[in-house]
């Protein structure tokens, strides 16, 4: 019987709760913590949230916690979910994906040492829409849906206290798994980016199951098989077999098996554990699948089929030479290679398709051991083709014979012998090697180690492999109950005394004794004696002494009618169940031939007789699969893993903005509304209220919201909701938008952006580049891409004229202008607002945690230096070569050369006038030849201009300076526009390719080194460059005299097979593109691209076989990596600046003593909370502060940042100081706390204190709480003088008020004393901190009793329709981006146009990776992707000819704001216009848009058909009201 049990009232608890406001909330309850936490998931982004406030997002239990998010209602609640443990996360742009476990089974109660697996019975995917209105492609989105489809229940296992990625006994905690295993890393990322990394459980795949042995006795003996699969290959039978470019197999299954006894109350328990691996074969190879009945043909790859074999078994031999090294003692010992047996079961006789493969495997082995290449491994192949023996000799001898063959390296490896020990006393006096584990109590003494690994491995490890697996591991299984002195013999009765199992504990069993006999300890010395009650006589010998792996030497029959056969069939059960789990993950149905795992069991000839048919079956289930449903699967498991997601879903976010508008957020500027009881302007930001509309109080020309985020931020967009009554004209018409950091320093980003009319509820974004110079808008032209002659240009290979605003991060006040949308004068209807941006992780920055800190840690490295003189930015390197992982700062000359030898160059910030010296005088060499630049030449002065950091604006000022028009050396006008749409598309692809290499290469360094590479991924040089060598057969360059053949690096071309230096080869990118088929595109996540890999990291191409198209692409690749670097590097920039502005200049300042911080804090505080601590709380105007000082941010800083003798201090000039601070909620405040500076007060400086609350900046609505002389009033004596000695307390002065007050902003005035005026030279007002104490408000309930319809009766008469004007005939030119609609005679005049909104998408993948370490799941410095530093925008721009002129008119250009696929938009005319023609031209960003690669594979147009003006563009006019119902309904637009 299983033992098995149903666990549905855990200790982990999670519910999941949905509102009807479609809110959803996390409430976990785990087993390790005594607090419940709740995570929100961003209704706009899909974000999670969680701060970690109590009473807000921690609370002390599961009941506290739900009426918290329910507000004590049910009723509020759509659902509510209940669930055992949180499985992943993932927001995937229009859907959140929320995986839980609904029901768990204890399928291994209880390990030796305390902890339980859990097998996931039931799961559940829950769909979380979200209101981001992100554009999305059908095959996107039908790619979520079938993720959720991934097959979990009974497959999928985890432990919540133990690590079980690795062998038995783990000495690692279980938050630091082994990655190979674990299967949903992806997935578990988001938790792991809010500081939860424990809510997420480790899911492994595979199989965990234990069986009891029932053999009697005070004790019960325990048998567990766990089989986990490796990630490193997923996919499915004919889509990932042999080898693949991350040094891994497929269907790769570590495996083992565990026996222990069992006691209750028991301190010691011994156990036995033994590890083998099972997957295909470790080459490439692969099998072309027949539609037809016939067998699949096997193929090995031609070209290096062994690539890549050697780092697999160095992975193997890494893994499994620790086990004894993981002790925490161990014996001296000599190092031995570590033995890799492979016990190959393919077919080997002649005429069998799988011959091919068995002779390359014995050829790879023998490959591997000549070459050298793994010096700390010993392999050995076994070949024992099962089928053959079957046939001809049975299975009882078959499985003899095979016994036989396992025997020498079975015994040679042996297996982990060991006993766990609550009491690490008792663990001392225990002779053998401690291992110990915090996870659990007490610890292990291991005796012996497993020396060694054997691998079993048919064609698809599946049938043979599990039932051979099974026999091999039978013998182990017989010598580990022997070791545990558990016995599988017949007629011997099993007693397993307490005494006997501490003996065991610390020696090897000997034997059974025989009847009569029995066994005692000397009461002196302790020693072992044996009394015979036959003869009635005592012994120190065993009277039996047991053979070690004496069944090894039996036959089959000999082994059946020995032992007894219970524990045997209970194992069988477990491997066949195993089995079944295996075949169905890759092939999708059961193993076959499992009939023989039921030899030992008298009715197994029935078993054949029903597995015959069964088989049958489950062959044909297998081939439909195979061919219909594999690379659906395939699709599924990558997604699942986070793999290949440029593929499956090419526009979701990696790292996806921040909804910063919600409360606590607020508006600083109260509004007037028309029905004050209704909606306030407060419930636009309130995502509770996102059906509302809000209605102005009058028919304002202009209402100005200024918006208080609730972190400081870079913001890159903000959503609108469109809402309205009945006449979608009461929206805004137009709209303004000012960012800055206080309200002194708002800047325009956004200027007269036109509003489309849409349907109430339609969500629309408004991208936002920062703040740019009017001076390079001017130089570089408008928003079109037109050439000196007016016509078409669109710049597919990158963005040559590209335009940079600024990058702020310290962004805290948005101010939002909107404009009516009518003449008439109504009232503005508005719907919610959102600001997305990226703030800094300010909360790692304080607690000095998380990767992201090294980023901040070095990036004032050199702040020592001036800054223009610094050189900062990205070490970038070849990501196939070690490099950096975060950005480094260094100093150091401006870079000599054109182009990178070995890696890419770092991106420098030199002065901005060498820059451009150094550039122009790269414009003169290369002009001086007389001819007009080639493509390599404008490319050349592209990378030489990125090289030295200039922007586009500043290399246009420097050729105009010299008379160069800059139109003249753009890459994009040198070649024709067929050539230029091939390259367009050729690098497209490469950005795809290297996108999944470099998955491939981060994936593949699990449990091994660093891979190194001489050849990079481009590999370009100078037109000077030269040959490295005479023994170069390639020789495009000239032989350099002065180069050194010795130190050269040769390559053979895969091509041509000519020798050549490293200068003569193309980049390594070269032989990836050239090996991507068309073929391997449209299946770019199957087996043909994992062939285009095959051994790439020794393949070279030369540049004489290179096509010109692929080395030109590289080019383009190239230049678009270090576009990108540049942004990353603006990017890294001000975030410096925004982390300078706050906590100063010196790294050495960014120090603290967390613990006794949090002491002075509570004294301070009294039990009140903190109300006032940046990144949540800030200023709202510009401070006036000393050179030298502290910024005035810092007086807000958590009291334990920094260093403690630096201070705030105002200029000298300045008699008052006023300070408006913006607290981080609605709260009550008590008082205010000012901490005094080192530098102590005198007579002169010692404040007069004045403190205001508002809830709004406007000055005469603010309430004065109260004013202080500090020198007269509330001074002590020790506020006085510099501080002398570190006192239990900072030094202070409190503030109380005479009664708390619920307000926003605290406004704080210091002022000088007017003794202080003698000695202005000297006196200056300063402070160390301010603190501002009370309660947070707890915000009250909102109401159901809204209505959204009230506000219907304020509008104006609803225009009842628009109707679309007729047309006479269209015409599309410029690939679909231009559409001329010409109208008939007598048409009514044109009120406007109606839009369907494009299915095209912003493509997150551009080009090829640009670093080696920061991969798809680690974080980024900064989080900020491309597309939200240099958003592509598109504009359509209306023209018309009317009746009186033959010419075209521009009417407006529109810009068009991101809505979904499909979302119609209305926009209206300036006037009524009369027109014969009207023109509509796209323009804009247009070759930043592809179409959905995951519905039609990265084959590429040249525009995207998704970009098409095709049957998107309707005209309308609005008819006189007496005309309305004289007109045909079906005429409405």
């Amino acid at each position: 019987m299983a033992m098995t049990q149903v666990i549905p009232p855990r200790n982990t608890s999670i519910v999941v709760v949905v509102l009807e406001s479609n809110e959803v909330y996390i409430i976990v309850s785990l087993s390790m913590r005594k607090d419940t936490q709740v995570i929100s998931i961003d209704p706009t982004m899909g974000s999670l949230r969680y701060r970690g406030k109590l009473g807000h997002e921690c609370f002390i239990s599961e009941e506290e916690a739900l009426r918290h998010v329910t507000d004590g209602s049910r009723i509020k609640c759509r659902s509510v979910i209940y669930g055992c443990a949180v499985l992943g996360y993932a927001a995937l742009g229009s859907l959140g994906l929320l995986l839980v476990a609904k029901k768990l089974e204890a399928t291994i109660p209880s390990l030796p040492g305390g902890g339980c697996v859990y097998t996931v019975a039931q799961s559940e995917w829950i769909k979380v829409p979200l209101q981001y209105a992100q554009p999305q492609g059908k095959g996107e989105l039908k790619n979520i849906l079938e993720l959720t489809d991934v097959d979990i229940d009974g497959k999928h296992y985890f432990s919540e206290t133990r690590d079980i990625t690795r062998p038995f006994p783990s000495k690692e905690h279980v938050d630091n798994p082994d990655r190979e295993f674990v299967w949903n890393e992806f997935l578990s990322q988001p938790f792991k980016d809010i500081g939860l990394p424990g809510i997420c459980v480790i899911l492994l795949q595979g199989f965990a199951e234990c069986r009891s042995l029932g053999l009697g006795g005070s004790l019960e003996q325990m048998v567990a098989l766990t089989a986990r699969r490796s990630r490193l290959h997923p996919g499915t039978r004919y889509l990932a077999r042999g080898l693949n470019a991350c040094f891994s197999t497929g269907n790769e299954v570590e495996c083992e098996q565990l026996v222990w006894t069992l006691s209750r109350g028991s301190q010691i328990t011994p156990f036995c554990s033994y590890i083998w691996r099972r997957g295909t074969i470790p080459i490439w190879w692969g099998a072309e699948l027949k539609l037809t009945a016939a067998e699949a043909e096997l193929y090995v790859s031609s070209h290096d089929p062994y690539g890549g074999s050697a780092k697999y078994y160095q992975r193997l031999s890494k893994r499994y030479a620790k086990q004894e090294s993981d002790s925490v003692e161990v014996n001296n010992r000599k190092e031995t290679r570590v033995p890799i047996v492979c016990v190959n079961l393919l077919r080997n006789e002649e005429g069998k398709s799988e011959t091919l493969l068995v002779e390359h495997f014995s050829e790879s082995l023998n490959y591997i051991n000549s070459s050298v290449q793994l010096s700390d491994a010993q392999l050995r192949l076994i070949n024992f083709d099962w089928h053959a023996n079957v046939r001809l000799n049975g299975e009882q001898q078959t499985i003899g014979t095979f016994w036989k063959l396992l025997k020498s390296p079975t015994m040679a490896i042996g297996f982990c012998e060991g006993t766990y020990y609550k009491s690490l006393q008792d663990l001392g006096t225990i002779s053998g090697s401690v291992l110990l584990n915090k996870d659990i109590e007490g610890g292990f003494r291991l005796r012996s180690f497993q020396k060694g690994i054997i691998r079993f491995n048919c064609a698809d490890s599946l049938d043979r492999t599990n039932a051979a697996s099974y026999f091999g591991c039978l013998q182990v299984f017989a010598e580990q109950c022997k070791r545990l002195g558990i016995s599988l013999d017949k007629n011997v009765n099993f007693d397993f005394s307490m005494s006997r199992q501490k003996q065991l504990s610390n020696a090897q069993f000997i034997g059974y004794l025989p009847p009569g006999w029995e066994e005692r300890s000397d009461a002196v010395t302790g020693k072992i004696f044996y009394i015979d009650h036959n003869t009635r006589t005592t012994t120190w010998e065993h009277p039996c002494p047991d053979r070690p792996w004496k069944r090894f030497d039996m036959s089959f029959e000999q082994f059946k009618n020995s032992t007894n056969l219970y524990p045997i069939t209970q194992l069988a059960e477990l491997f066949q169940l195993s089995g079944d789990i295996h075949a169905t993950l890759y092939t999708g149905s059961k193993a076959t031939h499992s009939q023989i795992l039921n030899i030992f069991n008298d009715e197994s000839g029935k078993f054949k007789q029903f597995a015959a048919a069964q088989h049958v079956k489950i062959t044909l289930q297998r081939r439909y699969k195979n061919v219909i449903v594999d690379s659906y699967r395939q699709k599924q498991w990558e997604m699942f893993l986070g793999i290949r997601m440029a593929r499956h879903l090419p526009s979701v976010y990696i790292h996806s903005l921040e909804v910063l508008s919600r409360p606590p957020a607020f508006f600083l500027k109260p509004l007037d509304r028309i029905f004050p009881r209704l909606m306030g302007h407060e419930d636009l930001l309130n995502y509770k209220r996102k059906n509302m509309t809000w209605v102005s109080s009058t028919s304002a020309d202009v209402i100005e919201l200024f918006i208080y985020l609730e972190e400081p931020c870079h913001v890159c967009q903000i959503l609108f909701t469109i809402s309205h009554g009945g006449d979608d004209s009461s929206f805004a018409g137009t709209v303004d938008v000012r960012t800055g950091a206080t309200l002194d320093s708002l800047n325009i980003v956004l200027e007269g952006a036109c509003l489309p009319r849409c349907s109430n509820g339609t969500n629309i974004i408004l991208p936002l580049t920062g703040p740019m110079n009017p001076g390079d808008l001017a130089v570089m032209g408008g928003s079109t891409h037109l050439d000196p002659q007016g016509n078409e240009y669109l710049p597919f290979l990158y963005n040559f004229e590209e335009s940079e605003g600024d990058l702020n991060f310290h962004t805290r006040i948005v101010s939002v202008t909107f404009y009516p949308a009518s003449i008439e004068k109504f009232p503005i209807t508005l719907g919610q607002i959102e600001v997305l941006g990226v703030p800094l992780p300010w909360r790692e920055i304080f607690h000095r945690e998380g990767m992201r800190w090294l980023f901040i840690e070095r990036s004032d490295m050199e702040d020592s230096k001036s800054r223009d003189e610094e050189i900062r930015g990205f070490k970038v390197e070849d990501y196939l070569s070690s490099g950096e992982i975060f950005p480094v700062r260094k100093t150091g000359q401006l870079v000599k050369s054109s182009f990178p030898r070995n890696s890419l160059p770092e991106i420098l910030l030199p002065k901005i006038e060498i820059g451009i010296q150094h550039y122009l005088d790269c414009v003169r060499r290369i002009s001086d030849k007389g001819h007009d630049l080639n493509f390599i030449e404008a490319m050349t002065l592209e990378i030489e201009r990125l090289q030295v950091n200039l922007s586009a604006a500043e290399r246009d000022r420097a050729l105009l300076s010299v008379g160069i028009i800059p139109s003249t050396v753009d890459p994009n006008r040198s070649i024709d526009m067929s050539y230029l749409i091939k390259l367009s598309k050729l690098a497209d692809t490469l950005a795809f390719v290297g996108h999944t290499f470099f998955e491939d290469h981060i994936i593949g360094a699990t449990g091994l080194e660093a891979v190194e590479t001489c050849l990079d991924f481009w590999n370009l040089h100078e037109v000077g460059s030269m040959c490295m060598g005479k023994h170069c057969e390639v020789k495009v360059f000239s032989t350099s005299a002065t180069s050194s053949e010795s130190q050269a690096t040769f390559f053979s071309c895969t091509a041509c097979g000519k020798k050549a230096c490293k200068v003569c080869c193309a980049g390594k990118g070269a032989i990836l593109l050239s090996r991507f088929s068309s073929k391997d595109a449209k299946n770019f996540s199957g087996k043909q691209t994992q062939f285009s890999f095959t051994g790439s990291d020794g393949a070279a191409i030369c540049r004489l076989c290179c096509p010109e198209e692929v080395y030109h692409s590289l080019y383009v690749d190239y230049v678009r990596v270090l576009a990108s670097l540049r942004r990353q590097s603006r990017a890294c920039k001000a975030a410096s600046k925004a982390l300078t502005l706050v906590v100063g200049s010196k790294t050495e300042k960014r120090q603290r003593e967390s613990e006794k911080a949090e002491t002075w804090l509570r004294k301070l505080l009294n039990g009140e909370e903190s109300l006032a601590e940046f990144p949540y709380a800030g200023l709202l105007h510009l401070i006036q502060t000393a050179k030298g000082s502290e910024s005035a941010l810092s007086l807000l800083l958590p009291i334990g940042y920094g260093e403690w003798s630096s201070y705030w201090r105002a200029e000298p000039s300045c008699q008052t100081v006023d300070f408006p601070i913006a607290l981080g909620s609605l709260s009550d405040v008590s008082g205010v706390i000012l901490l005094v500076s080192s530098h102590g007060y005198s007579s002169a400086d010692c404040p007069h204190v004045t403190i205001w609350a508002s809830n709004n900046i406007n000055r005469e609505d603010r309430s004065c709480m109260g004013q202080w002389d500090v020198q007269t009033s509330v001074a002590t004596p020790d506020i006085y003088g510099p501080e002398t000695e570190a006192t239990s307390i900072p030094r202070h002065v409190k503030f109380h008020f005479q009664n708390p007050v619920r307000c926003r902003i605290v406004w704080i005035q210091l002022s000088l004393p007017r003794s202080g005026f003698l000695s202005l030279d000297k006196a200056c007002i300063h402070a160390k901190r301010i603190i501002v104490f009370g309660s947070m408000a707890v915000p009250a309930p909102l109401t159901d009793s809204l209505s959204d319809n009230s506000n219907s009766n304020t509008h104006p008469p609803a225009k009842l329709w628009r109707f679309r004007v007729p047309v006479e005939g269209e015409r599309l030119s410029a690939n679909d981006l231009v559409l001329e609609q010409h109208l008939p005679i007598g048409s009514p005049p044109l009120a406007g146009f109606r839009f369907d909104y494009f299915s095209a998408i912003k493509p997150r993948v551009t080009h090829s990776p640009a670093f080696k370490d920061l991969g798809m799941w680690s974080s980024s410095p900064v989080l900020l992707e491309d597309r939200f530093i240099n958003p592509p925008i598109l504009y359509i721009r209306v023209s018309v000819v009317q009746d009186y002129s033959p010419n075209w008119v521009v009417v407006k250009e529109y810009r068009l704001p991101e809505a979904r696929a499909g979302t119609i938009m209305y926009f209206d005319f300036p006037a009524a216009i009369h027109a014969k023609a009207v023109a509509f031209r796209l323009a804009g960003d247009v070759a930043a848009f592809c179409d959905d690669p995951a519905e039609e594979g990265p084959n590429f147009r040249h525009v995207a058909s998704g970009l098409s003006l095709v049957n998107r563009v309707k005209l309308f006019y609005y008819p006189d009201p007496n005309e309305v119902g004289r007109l045909a309904s079906f005429s409405a637009v």
